[in-house]
């Protein structure tokens, strides 16, 4: 089907709640996508971080071909080993504890949001307040499009969850004030992904720990889009001076397939019990073998060390570039910051010259490559890059 044709049907058919450059990609391998034209590109966004391991890795398509001809779905009802497996590792590897599996990031906010809440009910808190950072992205279900404060800010789809208290992203005295006895959790990304990859300061970490504590709250860190390796540790709490209570993930987590968890801490772990919350499709065994296979390939010593060298081998080619006033982030996780205010523009222009990114706003351009992607693509990419900025 042509790109014309495909464009008039979504026009006709679905609903106009997303923004689409002027491509169809019909196929994708390790770093590469491949539109309708058969025109080749180089994927530096991975699915908004989703395709960590590249698209089509070998051992997850190999895992889900497996799967497919075995059992696909069986109800929570029930136990199937892959769910299971999947918790186990997801847990080792982090905070210990138990998980909730879900579909999705916004999905295991939702049950971070909730499990904060009943245990500070548990404490004896008729009204929980949950503290989140302003600029902020947690989700668009309401609970944690509530917990986003830009968003939050749109009358369209008010009145919002209450309960949630937003302080600046950068002030730990704030972030100290903010908290009291009816305080459930602080909530934050330790790095803000769709604002602009802003990473939040040793500082405000530590005062989030040190007054979570000393009120009885949960620390909760949204690692959806940091966490499976993208900052060069299998979690970004990893790299920080504070350990969380409360962790949720997704994106890369599934190696391409939709698949969300909350992970909690041994002291909180049976926070939820039986008819709190639930999920019909989550922790399938389907999805399941797809993370497992995914898990296998991020989580490797080599594969981290060359996430924090690429990453710092692109920082530093973004910040030679003219144009270029700042450039953020950690690992392979990546903003920089335009002098002017036409970074969709330049989106495009570099997608036209067979690099995908994206623009987080007017002055800025996010990278996402995938973990697995070699010196050669880093240069690769930032030859086209400097060739459209300049």
């Amino acid at each position: 089907m042509k790109l014309a044709e495909l464009q008039r049907l979504e026009a006709r058919w679905v609903m106009p709640t997303y923004k689409r450059g002027a491509v169809e990609f019909v196929r994708g391998e390790g770093p590469r996508l491949w539109d309708s034209e058969g025109r080749e590109y180089l994927d530096f966004l991975t699915g908004i971080s989703v395709c960590s391991v590249g698209h089509c890795h070998p051992a997850v398509v190999a895992a889900v071909r497996e799967q497919a001809g075995v059992l696909m779905h069986a109800s929570n009802l029930f136990l199937t080993e892959g769910g299971v497996r999947l918790a186990e590792r997801i847990c080792s590897s982090s905070l210990g504890g138990k998980a909730f599996l879900c579909n999705s990031g916004t999905e295991a906010n939702e049950c971070a949001i909730k499990l904060a809440r009943k245990h500070a009910h548990g404490r004896g808190v008729e009204a929980p307040e949950i503290v989140v950072l302003e600029g902020a992205f947690h989700g668009r279900t309401m609970g944690s499009v509530s917990a986003t404060p830009g968003m939050a800010a749109n009358p369209s789809f008010a009145p919002y969850l209450p309960g949630f208290v937003a302080v600046p992203r950068d002030d730990p005295g704030a972030l100290a004030a903010a908290v009291g006895e009816r305080t459930a959790a602080v909530m934050l990304e330790p790095i803000q992904g769709e604002t602009g990859v802003h990473v939040i300061g040793d500082a405000v970490v530590a005062a989030a720990r040190e007054a979570c504590d000393g009120a009885g709250a949960l620390l909760v860190f949204d690692e959806i889009q940091t966490g499976m390796g993208r900052t060069g540790s299998l979690w970004a709490y990893e790299q920080l001076p504070a350990r969380p209570d409360v962790i949720t993930a997704a994106k890369a987590l599934g190696g391409g397939m939709p698949v969300g968890a909350c992970v909690a801490a041994p002291g909180v772990a049976d926070t939820l019990q039986p008819g709190d919350h639930g999920s019909t499709f989550a922790g399938g065994p389907l999805i399941a073998s797809a993370a497992l296979a995914a898990f296998d390939v991020i989580d490797d010593p080599s594969l981290l060390r060359s996430v924090r060298e690429l990453g710092g081998r692109l920082r530093e080619g973004l910040e030679a570039m003219p144009g270029v006033s700042e450039v953020r982030g950690r690992g392979l996780m990546i903003a920089a910051e335009l002098s002017g205010e036409n970074a969709p523009e330049l989106r495009d222009a570099l997608l036209a010259e067979g690099l995908v990114v994206n623009a987080t706003g007017p002055s800025t351009l996010r990278l996402l490559p995938p973990l697995v992607i070699g010196a050669g693509e880093v240069d690769a990419g930032l030859d086209v890059l400097g060739r459209v900025l300049g």
